[in-house]
């Protein structure tokens, strides 16, 4: 055989500290493992190599003179899409959040373990399918939209990093899908996963359930009872809506966060807690704040790194698969004939609010399994306010889309070649040129806006418009 095997090109990190020892540790370790290594003292050189060169990682220091790591990180992001690693001795929580906020991949306090430095090299630069293509069904998440692709990727980001995180959306948008789907792709998989819904319990009881008891601490405090700490140990805590916990509680949360330690009720043995907690909320935390409901560090605390989950009506475009996803999944349950949407079906579906999101959708899927007589399900078998929501659609809304049907019925009729790829790229460009209409010719707003990358939109206009 002649064939030569070649090797896959070695991957570029940059090293952007204006500490010489530190550099050169780094440098030694990373090229060791295989990564070709380029070094800088500060921030402004860094940004001025990009007019020649892209990285495929960068580690920066936080604290240094000049534009500091998260300026740096920042300005970065305005004009590539490198995955970044922030580096600092100052491992206090407004720098974590700070950082992970601005699009950080991953946080590594100094001193630092060299095992650890280039782990997060090789999972920063490994070249596999990306999280946000992953197939998440299995875990009961579903979605093609970019909101949902973005919520996809922040998974697959924090599957190795033991971070507190706050999960935002309204009532029923599942957010407790992705706390669990958190779980199972962290290192504490093989522990516990422990859900609380703190506005379902009483509040007089919530210490309890949070805490555990001592026998005898209050009336009917028959037995010592451990609490959901103890049993998260080594697992995971998720923390449902977390913005209806009382102040005097939210006080002793904190400290166990903060300190990862607690006492029972009424007890006094301290105990150690080795929980990562995942928080969820539909309210505005923020606003609590400014009025005084809701401690300002405890959010700090749970707010390290924020996932939000859009509401349904936000990606009308994954309802035709979640409906046929429920629908067999109901089936199954009621071991009844499978039934599949007619077109008229989806269309309804589709364009209804869904003031119940994800839920709604799922619990009206339940019943249409069961209920509509034929293995079809038809626009009559909807309930009637989804029938009415398709009946009054603003004609602006689907005109657009008559018009496209028309024009590809003509382009079929003339065995037109390549009519899809022809379509997506009109589409594009009309799309594109919108946003940047909008945006004042800003790309990286635009992408933003579009749920696309600037490298992206940026290639796709095209070398006469870069």
């Amino acid at each position: 055989m002649n064939a030569v095997l070649r090797q896959a090109p070695r991957r570029t990190v940059w090293l952007v500290d204006d500490d010489r020892s530190i550099r050169f540790v780094l440098e030694k370790a990373l090229a060791g493992a295989g990564f070709t290594v380029e070094s800088f003292d500060a921030a402004e050189p860094a940004l001025r190599a990009l007019a020649t060169r892209t990285p495929d990682l960068v580690f920066t220091d936080v604290r240094m003179p000049g534009m500091d790591g998260l300026s740096f990180l920042e300005k970065l992001g305005q004009k590539v899409q490198v995955p970044v690693v922030v580096m600092s001795a100052y491992t206090d929580l407004s720098s974590t959040v700070a950082a992970f906020h601005r699009g950080a991949f991953d946080y590594l306090p100094k001193p630092f373990d060299i095992d650890a430095a280039i782990d997060m090299a090789e999972r920063a630069t490994a070249r596999e399918l990306p999280a946000a293509e992953t197939d998440w069904s299995d875990e009961g998440l579903i979605g093609d939209t970019p909101a949902m692709r973005e919520v996809f990727r922040a998974i697959g980001r924090l599957s190795r990093a033991d971070l507190s995180v706050l999960i935002t959306g309204e009532t029923g948008t599942g957010k407790e899908l992705i706390a669990r789907a958190l779980h199972r792709h962290s290192s504490r998989a093989e522990g516990p996963f422990i859900a609380l819904n703190t506005a379902a319990i009483a509040p007089e009881l919530l210490e309890s359930e949070l805490f555990g008891h001592e026998q005898g601490a209050f009336t009917g405090a028959t037995r010592r009872h451990p609490g959901r700490f103890e049993q998260a140990e080594r697992g995971t805590l998720f923390l449902d809506e977390i913005g209806d916990m009382p102040l005097a509680l939210q006080t002793r949360l904190l400290r166990v966060l903060a300190e990862g330690e607690f006492y029972r009720v009424g007890g006094r043995e301290l105990i150690r807690a080795d929980v990562r907690v995942i928080a969820a909320t539909h309210q505005d935390l923020r606003g609590k704040v400014e009025r005084g409901e809701f401690r300002a560090d405890l959010l700090h605390r749970l707010d390290v790194v924020r996932i939000h989950l859009p509401a349904l009506r936000e990606r009308a475009a994954d309802v035709p698969r979640l409906a046929e996803r429920f629908l067999v999944e109901s089936a199954r349950e009621m071991r009844v004939a499978p039934k599949q949407l007619s077109v008229d079906a989806v269309r309804a579906l589709s364009r209804y609010p869904w003031p119940g999101n994800v839920r709604e959708l799922r619990n009206l899927c339940q019943r249409l399994a069961l209920m509509a007589p034929g293995p079809q399900v038809l626009l009559a078998d909807l309930p009637e306010e989804i029938r009415r929501a398709e009946q009054t659609t603003p004609a602006s809304e689907i005109g657009w889309t008559r018009g496209l049907a028309e024009w590809a019925r003509r382009q079929l009729e003339s065995g037109a070649p390549e009519l899809l790829e022809t379509a997506k790229e009109a589409l594009e460009q009309v799309l594109f040129d919108e946003a940047l209409k909008q945006t004042g010719g800003d790309r990286q707003q635009a992408a933003r806006r579009l749920g696309c990358g600037r490298n992206t939109l940026t290639r796709k206009l095209g070398p006469k418009r870069r």
